[in-house]
């Protein structure tokens, strides 16, 4: 496995541990600034759009996993297809199950570290 790869690997299971403990600052830190989501339903939308949905979640417990099926790198761009499973419990309610795949485009930064630059998420809701 190549550094670059291992550092992509870090960074998702980051963004899950982020995700799950609602530690947005350490969430918005792996996107770039121009970071792009693709959701079905809504029309794409960046990381400002993303914090605030995010924090709107804070009372919300969260938990997921992220299974990589496809990891490529391409120079300082890389792409990656994951299977998600999120399962999301409002306060003193049923948990909600989400599941899908997603594609994600990552980008080296010249601070040298990866960043989510674009996200296509096909999660829905499974019963």
């Amino acid at each position: 496995m190549s550094d670059d790869e291992r550092a992509i690997r870090d960074l998702i299971a980051t963004w899950m541990s982020a995700s799950q403990a609602a530690d947005t600052a350490t969430v918005l830190g792996l996107m770039a600034d121009d970071v792009v989501f693709m959701v079905p339903g809504r029309e794409p939308f960046g990381k400002d759009a993303f914090a605030v949905a995010f924090q709107g979640m804070a009372n919300m417990r969260m938990e997921g996993t992220s299974d990589i099926h496809e990891l490529q790198v391409l120079g300082n761009w890389a792409y990656l297809r994951t299977y998600l499973h999120m399962a999301v419990t409002p306060s003193g309610g049923n948990p909600i199950h989400r599941s899908g795949h997603t594609l994600t485009i990552l980008r080296k930064e010249a601070d040298g570290k990866w960043r989510l630059a674009r996200d296509a998420n096909l999660l829905t809701v499974q019963a």
